[in-house]
């Protein structure tokens, strides 16, 4: 099963830089995407012409802003929408399918922000969700996949040292965040198979950024402990464009 997950900075404007020729080169079961940017019945309409394919989606209250979606070629057996509670609830940011073997829960984490003016707000939802997720592994195993808005480690970002715990996304509290959910048991899958890597998934608009390649890995695939043997690949798929985003992919052989 080939999952995706992909911050496409507006779905409808992703549409119009070749989306849908993207989704069909990745030859996936399932995509998520993370800010949408639009409201549920604006994304399915969007997404109008895509056969073959469940569309769920979640939606902030605040027009045009955030929003998660799930595209899928199994049928779930249920959907659900947020974390219950309301703090967290007003922006579309979390969807969860179920599926036989696992919940496939895709996320777009909280941005800290300028001057880091949302940090606390940023950890108090780490916390939350991973709470949430817990809930989750109760029942059966867990992936949890997309903008996690953190590069975990130095090898995720191309400059760490300006960066550190001076801008969203590289401070010490965003990284104990991501560490807590490892620590709870979950896997990085492409930095499972791949640990010495340097590939990132999030590019600047300024300064020609993608170009040079000073980027950011702030895309995830993390499953829980017991699927770590199904791990059968993972890529980061920097050759795709439309979103200041490139997709991200994990595959898992499921019995």
């Amino acid at each position: 099963m080939k999952l995706v997950s992909w911050n496409v900075n507006g779905v409808r404007a992703a549409i119009k830089k070749d989306f849908f020729q993207s989704l069909a080169s990745l030859e996936c079961d399932v995509l998520c995407l993370q800010e949408t940017k639009a409201q549920d019945d604006q994304v399915i309409e969007a997404l109008c012409d895509l056969k073959g394919y469940h569309v769920f989606t979640n939606s902030a209250i605040k027009k045009g802003y955030s929003g998660t979606s799930i595209i899928t070629r199994v049928k779930p057996i249920d959907v659900t929408r947020d974390i219950g509670i309301e703090e967290h609830d007003q922006e579309g940011r979390v969807l969860c399918a179920e599926f036989d073997a696992f919940y496939l829960v895709t996320v777009y984490t909280p941005n800290s922000g300028d001057s880091l003016k949302r940090l606390s707000y940023r950890t108090q939802w780490d916390a939350d969700f991973l709470s949430y997720v817990k809930q989750l592994e109760a029942l059966k195993p867990v992936v949890v996949c997309g903008d996690l808005n953190v590069a975990h480690r130095d090898i995720d970002i191309a400059r760490p040292k300006p960066n550190y715990n001076k801008s969203a996304g590289y401070t010490q509290k965003e990284i104990d965040g991501i560490d807590s959910l490892i620590a709870a048991g979950y896997v990085d899958t492409f930095r499972h198979l791949f640990p010495d890597t340097v590939k990132y998934s999030w590019w600047s608009y300024r300064a020609g950024a993608r170009e040079r390649n000073v980027g950011w890995r702030l895309d995830y695939f993390l499953v829980s402990h017991k699927l770590k043997e199904q791990i059968s690949g993972a890529d980061i798929h920097n050759d795709i464009h439309g979103s200041d985003h490139c997709p991200v992919s994990v595959q898992l052989s499921l019995n």
